[in-house]
């Protein structure tokens, strides 16, 4: 009974002990919900029965130093407890809230900054997150997922899947459809895009990758001539990445991020990933712009509103040099509140015509987006936006002008513009776009090569030539409705009407030949990518009708 009697006292204190420590972290709350004061500590008092041992002494001795070393702790802890971390580079994936920038930005939302003091001791406020003060969900060409729900403090994964099936009025017999850097195959389903990938950030270091499997592998590299200048196949190096680039986040103004690798363009405004537009099938000014970029970006946050974006890059949507001149950009957005973004892309001084020393290109892409109507209670139309996008760009030298045809050269430049109007419904389940656009491009500079016998933007095609000076005028318009049970999946269908001046898209009897008279068939192709075919002529039509059906998905 005496060894049971000293354990129980020996327990005793250690609860005592802990409690004693313990019970002040707590407020008491009444029945407002108000806190009130914790009460004081009322030091336990435990009546030791004598006589003790020496071992027993000596835990009530170590108990005493615990309980004074844990006061210790918790004081220290409430003097530091106001500091805040250092922040981290977090891509826009990264922190996955409803203030995420545009996927086809690719903006770095900035961690907090770390709390400075001045000269009086006074700690100075936190610098808000850059564009963190609203929901910009609402953004055509920006993805409409809030959560990451499986983000770690090191790695976001991400993963993407675009399948497809494209039916088209024309009827091509060996189902090709050209004329499109989102569409590509008639009456058939098709993954266009699947991507896995995601983001990196520890330390302020930051990593980006996103794969690309599917049809966009194949011709997204077509469309790009750099590869034929040297060795190495850079189409192929390339091929099955779609994002990929590395680099450092500074805690400076409210962020300033440097990467380096290949990054999605900005030009055009619809993102590379239809999961995040408004429509599947963009107008011209996005469909024949750059979709990446290979070099060196900066984005600079001066405040929360603000982002000022240099390039250094190869070329015009190119994975290396067309010539001796790399190209230089630099983009503006602005954000000033939660239903405004205002986009402004520069682009100069590349050139970009492959084997024509001398020809430099520029360009200026602008939008505009306005979040007219906002009524989330809604249960029928809820919300509604607009976007606005023009572009003006030329080339000269080379034996191009720009603008005007003058001794030097016939005009060669680029204007355009697309409209968009997006309604949404019953708390944005459900979605209607229309809208459209037209361009005029003379030179045929930016305008995408069909793909008759394999021809690709290297080699060119008789069928469908890119001089000088040749004429090209096309518009379009286009209806999509989008279907979002879930804010990870789209539903998506669309019809979409594209027409040109010239003879340009697939008709009934296709773009591929046959048979080849001098040469062997190989990979539906009659002797190299877009040689003359003897006897053949593709079939290519001023206009365009076709129907897409997709499932688009993005975690």
């Amino acid at each position: 009974m005496h060894v049971l009697g000293q354990k129980g006292v020996v327990s005793l204190v250690l609860v005592a002990g802990f409690y004693g420590s313990t019970i002040p972290a707590f407020a008491s709350t009444d029945a407002n919900g108000k806190s009130e004061p914790p009460a004081k500590r009322v030091a336990a008092k435990v009546d030791a029965p004598a006589p003790l041992t020496e071992r027993e002494r000596w835990l009530l001795d170590r108990v005493e130093e615990l309980e004074k070393r844990v006061a210790d702790l918790e004081s220290k802890g409430n003097a530091t407890s106001s500091a805040t971390e250092p922040s981290v580079a977090l891509p826009s994936s990264a922190k996955a809230t409803p203030s995420a920038v545009a996927a086809n930005d690719r903006v770095a939302a900035v961690g907090p900054q770390a709390t400075e003091k001045d000269t009086s001791g006074a700690t100075k406020a936190e610098k808000a997150d850059p564009f963190a003060f609203a929901d910009f969900t609402w953004l055509d060409g920006n993805s409409r997922t809030k959560d990451t729900p499986y983000a770690t403090s090191f790695f976001t994964p991400e993963i993407r899947a675009n399948v497809d099936y494209n039916y088209s009025f024309s009827h091509s017999k060996d189902d090709t459809i050209g004329g499109s850097s989102e569409v590509f195959r008639h009456g058939e389903v098709q993954v266009t895009q699947l991507g896995v990938g995601g983001d990196m950030h520890y330390d302020n270091v930051r990593a980006r990758l996103m794969t690309q499997f599917g049809l966009y592998s194949q011709t997204t590299p077509r469309n790009d001539a750099s590869p034929a200048r040297g060795q190495w196949n850079l189409d192929n190096a390339y091929r099955y990445i779609s994002e990929g680039y590395g680099g450092y986040h500074f805690n400076a103004l409210h962020g300033i991020n440097v990467d380096a690798g290949i990054f999605m363009s900005y030009i055009g405004l619809f993102s590379y990933y239809q999961f995040d537009n408004w429509a599947y099938q963009p107008s011209y000014v996005s469909s024949n712009t750059p979709w990446f970029f290979n070099g060196v970006r900066v984005q600079i946050f001066p405040t929360e509103h603000l982002k000022v974006e240099p390039w250094f890059i190869n070329g015009w949507q190119s994975y290396g040099r067309f010539n001796g001149r790399p190209g230089l950009g630099v983009q503006i957005l602005w954000r000033p509140n939660g239903w405004l973004s205002v986009l402004g892309n520069q682009y100069a001084l590349g050139e970009e015509a492959l084997g024509v020393q001398g020809r430099v290109r520029y360009h200026s892409d602008d939008s505009i987006e306005i979040k007219y109507f906002d009524k989330p209670e809604n249960s029928g139309l809820d919300k509604m936006a607009f976007s606005l996008t023009g572009d003006i760009g030329c080339e000269h030298g080379g034996g191009v002008s720009c603008y005007t045809n003058s001794a030097k050269g016939p005009k060669q430049d680029f204007l355009g513009f697309m409209f968009y109007n997006r309604f949404w419904f019953h708390h944005d389940r459900y979605g209607l776009t229309l809208g459209g656009g037209k361009i005029n491009n003379p030179g045929r500079y930016l305008v995408l090569l069909p793909p008759i016998n394999g021809a690709t933007a290297a080699s060119g095609t008789p069928y469908f030539t890119e001089n000088p000076g040749d004429p090209f005028k096309a518009w379009d318009a286009s209806g999509t409705f989008d279907y979002m049970p879930s804010e990870y999946i789209t539903f998506r269908g669309e019809f979409n009407h594209r027409a040109a001046n010239v003879p340009y898209f697939s008709g009934p009897g296709g773009v591929t030949p046959t048979s080849c008279p001098t040469a062997p068939l190989v990979e539906n192709i009659c002797g190299s990518p877009g040689a003359l075919v003897p006897g053949f002529a593709p079939d290519l039509k001023k206009i365009e009708n076709r129907i897409n059906l997709s499932i688009l998905v993005k975690f």
